[in-house]
Order: structure tokens, then C-alpha cells, then sequence
């Protein structure tokens, strides 16, 4: 894919993972041993059909050979669960995605499976990995166990109960209070009062005003410093994210948890994504392969008048951004999943009919549009963050960057592609549905580049998580390969974690002036 040069974070690719946070952790020979057994059908727990043996008191689950389903997918023995592009099947490649797992296994003592599904983009995955490892277990203005709290907080928003069981073990394991897992009003005062701006960023971000930072900061008993809050606000906001990831693409939790999808898995031969292998006869896949070469088609069109066009007013650009919202309204789902809330969740939550609301409806008055070039990730979030806590904001932009860049210069069957404007149109769809404008993009692009069934599933995946079905993800893009799929679901997570994080930074910074 190319390179957007608008709107883009300022860090440097990914880099690999270092291993310079684990002195003294206690699974480093465990790590050690794992590299030596070739590492990647490892976990801290059994998945799925897995026989275990134990080395010197660490429990070692070794896959079976027939596999273990994590997600939407198929994880097989010495595969991935999603056939990757051919040209990044190179030994390199590999050796670094295992190089990767084994990392994740000495940092948390396990590989989950939202990290096997993330190995499919092994340069995604170290960025992130980094990110999430400073967040959790670096150095910070919160104490750990406070940490996987709020990680619990966030991801019951949206009902997901995958993350909420990993953080409540996470949280056990540093030393947190059994008790406060009964539920948030079992929680310090301190911590239910983030109750009001977890619902806020997890389901209408546009709605936080400087009033809601200031009730929070206030002096008393149960006030947060400037740096707490920025870290809880970072960590809200990668968990709402998250669990839009886990929900998108179908993630499966570890044996020992409950939840997660049903379904059969699709076969782990093929090279095409599910709808292929599960639902299309011969006229389907037909139609399949004519969605992808018509993508091509206007494409290839869209760079042609690109070239021939002399400029569209800013006018022009902004009644297109009106009308993309707007259509935005109509783009709903129609078997939208029926989650009832699990109490193991419940309990986390206060206001759980609260939830997201079309940014803007005919009848009512909107909120004003957040114009991207007022408030912008890189002359004004970047800064605040890394000022308030440190290091933090350049891994954010590295990871923004990442994603937003990533390419394997491939769409479906196709090769030499240069899919930039295709990224750049599901990233500024996401801010769309979020009230996000950039005055210098054409939204009829938006229009052009995605079918009504992808933008159902985007809509679906960052607005509503909890909502998504596999129908939804096996209907758009039908000839596509599943890591294709993974790469929009990582393109969904960070355009809407940084949408969200960009409404609450404005909020900070209005604060503080």
C-alpha cells in the first residue's frame, strides 16, 4: 500500500519487540524453553484438544495437530490462521512472528489469542505489543491493579466478556482487591466516578466538554491528578478499541473462559475468506471475483480523475462530508447479534441502555463537527500526552503510524497494488461516523470505495462491537483473504481509538486553558 501523507502520526515504523522490560520476569526461562520448542503453540493455557506437559513447573500446552480455532479463522499448526499475502511468507518473516509470541509469552506469561490473530501483521503486532506492555506493566502515574481495572471498566461497555476475564485474572495476579470483582460498587469512589466518561468514550466521545475532566480533577478525597487521568483516559480508550478488534474479527476466548463465538470454522486450506469457503456455490463465487475487479475498476478511475481534476471547492468538500454523514444514518444492520449482557459483566457496568447514538439525526440538533485540522493528533494530542505521560504518545503515533501505512501491495488475487486510497477512505470513514471531518478530503471517495455491506460491517465494528456477526464479516469483500480482513479490523481499532482519544484530549486542553 502507499504512503497518505495527511493526518499521519509522526513516529517511525515498527521495530521489532525488545525484551528489555522482562529483567527478572518469571517466565523468561519458560520464554527461553519456548524459543528452543519453536515457540508458537504455546500458551498458558489449553487450548482446545491440547495435551500438556510441564517443564520444570511451567505448564507447557502444545497444539494438536489438526489445530485450534481462536477466532473466524483457523489456527494451524505451523500456520496462520488466515492464508497470508505469498510475498510475506518468507522465512525472515516467520522468524520474526514467532520472535514476537515468544516475547508476548516471557512479558505476560501466555499468548492469547488476540496475539496469535495480530501475528498475522507481525509489524502491527511488535507496535502494539509495546504499547500495550508500557500501559500495563511500565512505570506510570497508576498503580497496576488499577490498571486492569479500568481495562475491565472499558471492555464492559461493550459487553466484552473475553477481556473482561483476562483482566480480572491480570488484576488478581498484581495483588488486586478480590472484592472489587463483585462489581463497581464494590470499587473506591475514586474509580466508579470514571463511570460517566467510560460510557462517553466508549459510545458518544463528541459529548465530552471540559466540565467532565474538571469533576474528575477537582480537589477532594477522591480527585484524579492530571496524569492519572491521562493514562485511565489512554487506557479506556484502547480497551473500548480493543474490544472492538476481538468482536470484528470473531475472537475466541482461551479454554478456561466462557463466551465467545460459535460457528464452524472455516477451512484452514483455502486461500479465500470465509463466504467462499462456507456459502458461495459457483455463481456466488463468481460474483465474488467480479466485486473485486469492479473495486480495481474505480480505483483506478477515482486516481485518473484525481490527476485530471483541477480541485473541488472547500464548499464542495464539506456538503460531501455532510451528505456521507448523513448517509451514514442509513447504514445499519439488519441481523444485528442479540448479546445479552452476562452478570460476570453487568455488575461492571451503570448505564448499560446507554449506548451509541447516530452522530447526528434529522429533527435534532447535532453537536458541532470536530474539524481535524482544529485539533489535530499530531500538533496537539501527540504533545499532550507525552508531556503528561511521558513515552506514551510517541508509541501511540508509532502504532497509528504502523497501521496506517501497512502494506503488502495486494487486494484479493491482485499484486502491485497501491492501496492508499483504499486505507484512507475505511480510516476517514471511521472518523466519519464519529463527527471527524478533514477539510481536505473528498468523502465521495467514501462513497465510491465502499460498499454498503463493508460499511455496515465498519459501522457495526466501531459503533456497536457487541453487535457484529460472522454474517456480517463473511459478506463484505467476499474474494478477499482473511488477513486482509484482520488488516481492516487493526485500520478500524486505531482510527477509532485516535478519534476518541482526539474528542477527550480537546477536552483536557480546553481544561487546562
Amino acid at each position: 500500500m502507499g504512503t497518505p501523507t495527511r493526518h499521519l502520526p509522526r513516529g517511525a515504523g515498527g521495530t521489532a519487540v525488545g525484551s528489555g522490560g522482562t529483567q527478572g520476569c518469571p517466565y523468561r526461562a519458560a520464554g527461553r524453553r519456548l524459543g528452543a520448542a519453536g515457540g508458537v503453540s504455546v500458551c498458558s493455557s489449553p487450548p482446545q484438544g491440547a495435551g500438556c506437559s510441564s517443564v520444570r513447573g511451567h505448564r507447557r500446552w502444545v497444539l494438536p495437530r489438526g489445530g485450534c480455532r481462536t477466532f473466524w479463522g483457523w489456527w494451524r499448526r505451523g500456520s496462520c490462521p488466515h492464508p497470508v499475502p505469498p510475498q510475506i511468507l518468507q522465512e525472515g518473516v516467520e522468524s520474526s512472528r514467532r520472535q514476537l509470541l515468544i516475547e508476548a509469552f516471557v512479558s505476560a506469561g501466555r499468548v492469547d489469542n488476540i496475539t496469535m490473530v495480530m501475528g498475522l501483521h507481525p509489524q502491527y503486532l511488535s507496535s502494539f505489543w509495546k504499547t500495550q506492555y508500557l500501559l500495563l506493566r511500565m512505570d506510570g502515574p497508576l498503580p497496576y491493579h488499577k490498571r486492569h481495572y479500568i481495562a475491565i471498566m472499558a471492555a464492559a461497555r461493550h459487553q466484552c466478556s473475553y477481556l473482561v476475564g483476562l483482566h480480572m485474572g491480570e488484576f488478581l495476579q498484581v495483588g488486586g482487591n478480590p472484592a472489587w470483582l463483585q462489581g463497581l460498587h464494590c470499587a473506591p469512589q475514586k474509580l466508579r466516578n470514571l463511570n460517566e466518561i467510560n460510557k462517553l468514550l466508549a459510545h458518544r466521545p463528541w459529548l465530552i466538554t471540559k466540565e467532565h475532566i474538571e469533576a474528575l480533577l477537582k480537589t477532594g478525597e477522591h480527585s484524579w491528578s492530571l496524569a492519572e487521568l491521562v493514562q485511565a483516559l489512554v487506557l479506556l480508550t484502547h480497551y473500548h478499541s480493543l474490544a472492538s478488534f476481538v468482536f470484528g474479527c470473531g475472537i475466541n476466548p482461551e479454554a478456561e473462559q466462557d463466551g465467545g463465538h460459535g460457528g464452524r470454522p472455516p477451512s484452514p486450506h483455502g486461500d479465500s475468506s470465509p463466504a467462499s469457503e462456507d456459502s458461495m456455490g459457483c455463481s456466488g463465487g463468481k460474483d465474488a471475483l467480479q466485486e473485486v475487479e469492479a473495486l480495481m475498476e474505480r480505483m483506478k478511475l477515482l486516481q485518473e480523475s484525481q490527476q485530471e481534476e483541477e480541485g473541488v471547492t472547500q464548499e464542495e468538500m464539506a456538503t460531501r462530508f455532510e451528505l456521507e454523514k448523513t448517509e451514514s444514518l442509513l447504514v445499519a444492520p439488519s441481523d444485528l447479534a442479540d448479546h445479552s449482557l452476562q452478570s460476570s459483566v453487568l455488575c461492571f457496568v451503570e448505564d448499560p441502555e446507554f449506548g451509541y447514538k447516530d452522530f447526528t439525526r434529522r429533527g435534532e440538533q447535532a453537536p458541532p463537527t470536530f474539524r481535524a485540522q482544529d485539533y489535530t493528533w499530531e500538533d496537539h494530542g501527540y504533545s499532550l500526552i507525552n508531556r503528561l505521560y511521558p513515552d506514551v504518545g510517541q508509541l501511540l503515533d508509532e502504532k497509528f503510524q504502523v497501521v496506517y501505512n501497512l502494506t503488502y501491495n495486494t487486494i484479493a488475487m491482485h499484486c502491485g497494488v497501491d492501496t492508499s486510497m483504499l486505507r484512507r477512505a475505511i480510516w476517514n470513514y471511521v472518523h466519519c461516523v464519529f463527527g471527524i471531518r478533514y477539510d481536505d478530503y473528498d468523502y465521495g471517495e467514501v462513497n465510491q470505495l465502499l460498499e454498503r455491506s463493508l460499511k455496515i460491517y465498519i459501522k457495526t465494528v466501531a459503533c456497536y462491537p457487541e453487535k457484529t456477526t460472522k454474517r456480517m464479516y463473511a459478506q463484505f469483500w467476499r474474494h478477499f483473504k482473511h488477513s486482509e480482513k484482520v488488516h481492516i479490523n487493526l485500520l478500524l481499532l486505531e482510527a477509532r481509538m485516535q478519534a476518541a482519544l482526539l474528542y477527550a484530549l480537546r477536552a483536557v486542553t480546553r481544561y487546562m486553558t
